[in-house]
């Protein structure tokens, strides 16, 4: 399906025709006219599979048939982390680019007194739109700088992330502020019970969405070395006297974990930076800033923080440990091989990690090919691929893939502009370019 079959406003259609959005992923397509009609909706479904434009493109094109509020807040964006808020805060740039009169603000913490102050006057005046972590917006709540009585929209999204970093009684906090009658939307990678729970007390007989885990791109060359926990970081140096490392990031699973690592490779002289939740704002937009410009080579975070990482030409991606589900580990090798390019991945499993790890094959239906760890750093242990023989893994039909949220559907093949910036210099000095019409043809 295309976007022009669904009744989005014709402003909305616009800006997707000037960002060369033409086809609607499976998200988009079974979850928009459901929410053009107004209904509350789950939509299970992984990072990359256009979610953020699922939610946005209904709730701003019904803010732009009107009949809404004028001066007041009309629709909530929860999500967990400061990234995942600036990157919804971009699509909303782009998607809204010919909607005058509806504004937007993110709201997230980590960041000084006077961002504080401009997010409180943007409250003050009313802000159609307001896209924020659960902190963030408790703290406006608490001291009475924001009204939510007249919310017409509330979406969670990654919702799931949000209650593993503990935030279920802000939010129930959050949802005690807004008007009964409003239109409710939850998205979330995966469906554990207290996902339903939630699902039951804040939506109203949601339709449910649920889109299957996709594998990962075919362009990701995939390996694993078999291996004990002391040898992880003396393969990763092998792998580096190898191939001068360039565009590298490195997961791992624990805060913690993250600095040692950065650390030790830096002590090594590799020019590394870990990306924690430690860092104050200001500092991670600048990690972010310098291994976008290529002044760091090796960027070491953890999963939560690697959220807002939205970068196209990474290398390699090491897992430093095995991602605790198929989803996570999707996503993770997923920051190689986009836009059409090769990449790498490689995974370092220790004996403890193998049965998840057995797991994540079992998903992909193959067996990830196993480096054998160099003679000098001493013996492995072994892997029995089938050691749980007649397990199926969860199967849960969820997970995300290898691409950005934001971009689905090409027109003429060129790349997609997706941020108001290149719609304006796509567009040539701000010059509206007119989507083609029914009856155009008629009229040449």
């Amino acid at each position: 399906m295309q976007f022009e079959e669904l009744d989005l406003h014709d402003d909305i259609l616009d800006a997707l025709y000037d960002m060369r959005f033409v086809d609607c992923t499976p998200i988009q397509e079974q979850a928009i006219p459901p929410l053009l009609e107004g209904r509350d909706l789950i939509g299970v479904a992984q990072t990359g599979t256009g979610k953020t434009a699922a939610y946005l493109l209904p709730v701003l094109s019904k803010l732009r048939d009107g009949g809404y509020p004028r001066d007041a807040i009309n629709c909530v964006i929860m999500a967990p982390t400061r990234e995942l808020a600036q990157q919804i805060d971009q699509a909303m740039e782009g998607f809204s680019y010919y909607l005058d009169g509806i504004s937007s603000v993110s709201i997230y913490g980590g960041n000084d007194g006077i961002r504080y102050e401009q997010e409180k006057r943007a409250l003050a005046l009313g802000a159609d739109v307001i896209i924020a972590t659960p902190g963030r917006l408790i703290s406006h709540l608490s001291l009475g700088n924001v009204d939510l009585s007249k919310v017409s929209f509330f979406i969670l999204d990654e919702a799931d992330r949000m209650l593993d970093m503990g935030f279920y009684d802000d939010i129930m906090q959050i949802e005690k502020s807004l008007p009964r009658q409003r239109q409710t939307l939850m998205f979330s990678a995966t469906m554990p019970d207290k996902i339903v729970e939630l699902a039951k007390t804040i939506l109203t007989d949601p339709v449910e969405v649920k889109i299957a885990l996709n594998k990962p791109a075919e362009g990701i060359a995939q390996s694993a070395y078999i291996c004990y926990e002391p040898q992880k970081l003396k393969i990763i140096d092998y792998l580096f006297h190898q191939r001068k490392p360039e565009r590298v990031i490195i997961f791992v699973g624990k805060k913690i974990h993250t600095k040692d690592v950065a650390i030790t490779l830096k002590r090594k002289g590799y020019n590394a930076e870990a990306m924690h939740s430690d860092l104050m704002q200001q500092q991670r937009d600048d990690v972010m800033y310098r291994f976008k410009t290529g002044q760091i080579d090796i960027l070491v975070a953890t999963d939560i923080v690697a959220r807002g990482i939205d970068i196209d030409d990474i290398q390699l991606v090491i897992n430093y440990d095995v991602p605790h589900d198929e989803e996570d580990y999707v996503h993770r090798i997923g920051r190689t091989a986009r836009a059409g390019k090769d990449g790498r991945a490689v995974t370092l499993v220790s004996e403890k990690d193998q049965p998840l790890f057995r797991q994540i094959e079992r998903f992909l239906e193959k067996e990830v090919p196993k480096e054998p760890v160099p003679a000098e750093l001493g013996e492995a242990p072994e892997y029995t691929a089938k050691a749980d023989k007649g397990g199926h893994g969860r199967g849960r039909g969820r997970g995300r893939g290898h691409g950005r949220g934001r971009g689905h559907g090409h027109h003429d093949n060129k790349p997609q502009a997706t941020d108001a910036k290149a719609i304006a210099k796509d567009k040539g000095k701000g010059k509206r370019r007119r989507r083609p019409r029914n009856g155009d043809k008629d009229k040449q």
